[in-house]
């Protein structure tokens, strides 16, 4: 069974920063790209980041410059760096990962349950 947790959500200021963590744990045979969704109420849940295996990054326009996603393989972790918050930014964030359980197993994407981020202006 995969799960991934994920921690580090919270409430900060204008201009603040926060750091999420998703671990992916269970039998997992092979991660490729995780990344990090958000929804906001009313709003369909949109792409944040994403990042291969291999490093190779993806941004959502609206965070260019400010966030920065990276991942520890080992641990099958995957980090969001928030900086430069803004009231924005305010949602559920969402951990996604694409996985393969074994070696016979097709890639499957997981999420997390979320953690929210609040930002006050």
């Amino acid at each position: 069974q995969v799960r991934l947790v994920e921690s580090g959500g919270g409430l900060v200021q204008f201009g603040g920063s926060l750091r999420l963590s998703c671990a992916a744990s269970g039998t997992i045979f092979s991660a490729n790209t995780m990344g990090w969704y958000r929804q906001a109420p009313g709003k369909q849940r949109e792409l944040v980041a994403e990042i291969t295996s291999g490093g190779s990054t993806n941004y959502a326009d609206f965070v260019k410059g400010r966030f920065t996603i990276s991942r520890d393989n080992a641990k099958n972790t995957v980090y969001l760096q928030m900086n430069s918050l803004k009231p924005e930014d305010t949602a559920v964030y969402y951990c996604n990962a694409v996985l393969r359980a074994s070696y016979w197993s097709r890639s499957a994407a997981y999420w997390g349950q979320g953690t929210q981020v609040t930002v006050s202006s």
